[in-house]
């Protein structure tokens, strides 16, 4: 069997690459002897890396023979199906889909968070994604959605695959990262470009300055996404009192042990959220996208987030930042007993999506 995987692979992104390492790894698992192609914008990277095969995601000759080649398509993880970024990205995803349902090969989409999308990217999926096999879904929300534009289809709510990333063991020296034993407690920020947050960054800002000051953490950003969320971080770290670190690019290995070493953590990034999540880091989300939203609603975390940047709500108070990072800290005791026990049921949903894949695959390939 050979399998073709499409998503955001090869931009360099920890969490998308997060995403492709479990995917890689439990495809491994459960089909050892089956060949797994990618397609990735840094295809002799991602080939070196992960030991796969991998397809130049711009070319477009390339695409349609591995597509050809394929037997099993999968379209995901990740937000995929969305036109908030552009609707030239939703017509790339869904036209690997098109052309793998009309190619009678097994298509899936795969622990995907669907939208937002408006009238012509609902159309798009609507009218593209026509005949595929299943799908399965990150979130509720995204489950109602995907079921409303594709009545027929089975689709699933499962997991991010990412809650079944296994952090590997690494030497606890992070001292030429900047944190060497003074960074004790360590709190992380991973941040990102979004819209409405160059009007927030004082609000960050003023976090930053609460963990530090008033609870003696010492604070450090992580760039999950590489050049772009360091311009942010740096921006936000020019704007504190009190001197914060900007971590070096790492590896995701090392990316997750960070993040496993804090106390708490202030994300927007989902991945970072995850990761977090994972290890019992209790953490503050600021969404900039529903499925921010939607993963910290299923997780039914209890504390709301540090403000949102998905309406154009007015600033938050800066006595409601003070008070939202204080119950964060006064309550990461309890928060961190809640992250582990929800840990279990995630890991086996997450799992569900490998576990859906194989029953599509036993029924056979997609039909229009």
């Amino acid at each position: 069997m050979r399998l073709l995987l499409s998503g955001y692979y090869g931009f360099g992104n920890l969490g998308d690459e997060a995403l492709l390492s479990v995917i890689v790894s439990q495809l491994r698992t459960r089909h050892p002897y089956a060949e797994i192609d990618v397609l990735s914008a840094k295809p002799e990277v991602t080939a070196h890396e992960l030991r796969v095969e991998a397809t130049a995601r711009w070319d477009s000759k390339a695409v349609r023979a591995a597509i050809e080649r394929a037997d099993v398509v999968l379209s995901g993880g990740g937000g995929l199906l969305q036109n908030a970024t552009s609707l030239r990205s939703l017509i790339y995803y869904t036209g690997i889909i098109r052309a793998a349902v009309r190619a009678r090969r097994t298509t899936m989409i795969f622990a995907q968070s669907i939208g937002p999308l408006d009238f012509w990217g609902r159309t798009v999926v609507r009218e593209t994604c026509k005949g595929i096999a299943g799908a399965t879904v990150r979130d509720d929300r995204s489950r109602e959605l995907l079921s409303s534009l594709l009545p027929g289809v089975r689709v699933e709510r499962t997991a991010d695959p990412a809650f079944l990333f296994e952090t590997p063991e690494e030497s606890d020296d992070f001292a030429a990262d900047g944190l060497g034993p003074q960074s004790d407690p360590l709190a992380i920020v991973s941040v990102r470009k979004a819209n409405g947050l160059k009007d927030r960054i004082d609000v960050l800002a003023r976090a930053v300055d609460r963990l530090s000051e008033e609870h003696g953490l010492r604070v450090a950003f992580l760039p999950l996404g590489g050049a772009s969320d360091a311009e942010v971080s740096t921006t936000i770290i020019r704007k504190c009192r009190t001197p914060a670190v900007l971590l070096p690019e790492a590896s995701l290995g090392r990316a997750a042990n960070i993040i496993g070493r804090a106390k708490v953590l202030v994300g927007m990034r989902l991945h970072a959220l995850i990761l977090a999540a994972r290890q019992g880091v209790p953490f503050l989300a600021v969404p900039y996208d529903p499925k921010v939203t939607a993963f910290c609603g299923d997780l039914a975390y209890p504390l709301p987030p540090l403000f949102s940047l998905e309406s154009p709500e007015a600033k938050p108070a800066p006595e409601a930042i003070d008070l939202a990072v204080d119950e964060l800290w006064n309550r990461r005791e309890s928060l961190r007993d809640y992250l582990i026990a929800a840990r279990e049921p995630l890991e086996r949903l997450a799992l569900r999506n490998f576990e859906v894949l194989d029953e599509l695959i036993a029924q056979g390939p997609s039909r229009e």
